[in-house]
């Protein structure tokens, strides 16, 4: 979990990011302004600043090169009611890790926080065993992604049986599945058991990009494209060159947008903003989404070829609710990460309370029993009860 400042003047707005990132078990400090962020961050260690950019210079400061002088690996995060290209882009190239539009997307401010912190661990990792950060890093921290695959259902052994099939080939992979099920890890499995495994595995999650910065981010740009474009930038097909790229909740992604990514997968080429040069790109592209594709096409929001074009292969990734005789296997292994993660003795869960458990509907599936186990860890005593489960538990089911 991360520790992070939120700088804002409205009060609703920190008091609302406050109490979700808390939630989400992260620890939250707030500023009403630029000179009290300021302040407290040269206090205080901070994973993250959310910083709106009314507050991007203070004087003749500059908020993000004055954060990063005293704490370079602090992750600076930039808000505006106003979304404009120019100014988002200038914010990334002064080194901002993301610009988020106001009403702020609290999925997508969350998966960006997950996602950097993703990357921290597997660079760690990478360069604890002595490899190389940041190309292969994602391939090796998923490297047991099929066996972290719990559950012993016909639905799971089915999906485990595809992605056995499927990995060795070049086939596009549409997964499908709700949020929370675990379509990211079945992605990460068809990668880690593919020929491409040693090439990298870059993610792009559609639903966490503004459309004005998807094209940047999917094709990379060239130097003086647009205002702040100082210098040369490659977008995720190219760096994805030679492994998998895996575009989640492609289902969020703009028809324009969606017709650049059907041209990249038709002809194996793609050209940067600014450019009239094509570019060729061997990627694998795995997709997923939590919409039903064919009811975005009858509503004219996705596109048909492009469906028809993802979708050699699909694997649909069963609701929790679809395999409750899952839930013991992922409690056995929750508590195993949980406890090692609070480095507390392992917690046993008693039998009418594995039973209640497997009792509930998990609208927010495997994610949102990982949460209820973690809390019930931190909550209870050495044996969690059903007792446990309804005074600690029922808030957030």
């Amino acid at each position: 979990m991360a520790k992070i400042l939120v700088i804002d003047d409205e009060r609703s707005v920190r008091n609302t990011l406050k109490d979700v990132l808390e939630y989400e078990g992260h620890q939250v400090d707030v500023a009403e302004d630029g000179n009290e962020g300021i302040l407290k961050s040269k206090k205080e260690e901070f994973d993250f600043v959310l910083c709106d950019t009314k507050y991007a210079r203070i004087g003749d400061n500059d908020m993000i090169a004055t954060i990063h002088e005293e704490k370079p690996d602090t992750h600076v995060m930039m808000t505006s009611r106003d979304l404009d290209l120019d100014r988002a882009v200038e914010c990334m190239k002064r080194g901002a890790s993301d610009f988020i539009a106001k009403p702020i997307n609290l999925n997508r401010l969350l998966n960006s926080i997950k996602e950097s912190l993703d990357r921290e661990l597997t660079d760690r990792e990478t360069a604890r065993k002595g490899g190389p950060i940041g190309r292969k890093g994602a391939a090796e921290q998923f490297s047991s992604s099929f066996d972290s695959m719990k559950g012993r259902s016909p639905q799971m052994l089915h999906v485990k049986r595809l992605i056995e099939k499927v990995a060795p080939s070049e086939a596009r992979v549409l997964i499908l599945g709700g949020n929370g099920t675990g379509k990211e890890l079945v992605a990460h499995s068809l990668h880690e058991k593919s020929p491409r495994s040693s090439e990298p595995f870059v993610e792009v999650n559609c639903a966490a990009i503004p459309s004005e910065l998807i094209e940047s981010e999917l094709f990379g740009h060239e130097k003086g494209a647009f205002t702040s474009a100082h210098k040369q930038r490659k977008g995720k097909f190219e760096q994805a060159d030679g492994g998998t790229l895996f575009l989640d909740e492609i289902g969020d992604m703009s028809l324009d947008a969606q017709a650049k990514v059907l041209r990249a997968l038709q002809e194996g080429r793609i050209s940067r903003v600014g450019s009239d040069k094509d570019i060729e790109v061997n990627v694998r592209v795995v997709a997923a989404t939590n919409k039903n594709l064919r009811d975005e096409i009858e509503k004219r929001t996705f596109r048909e070829d492009l469906y028809h074009r993802l979708s050699v292969i699909v694997i649909r990734v069963p609701s929790l609710s679809e395999r409750k005789e899952d839930i013991p296997d992922l409690v056995d292994a929750f508590l195993d990460q949980v406890c090692t993660e609070y480095k507390c003795e392992r917690k046993e869960v008693d039998p009418e309370a594995m039973a209640e458990l497997q009792s509930i509907q998990w609208t927010g599936n495997i994610r949102q029993l990982r949460n209820v186990i973690e809390r019930l860890v931190i909550l209870s005593g050495d044996v969690i009860t059903t007792q446990d489960i309804r005074s600690y538990a029922q808030e957030i089911l």
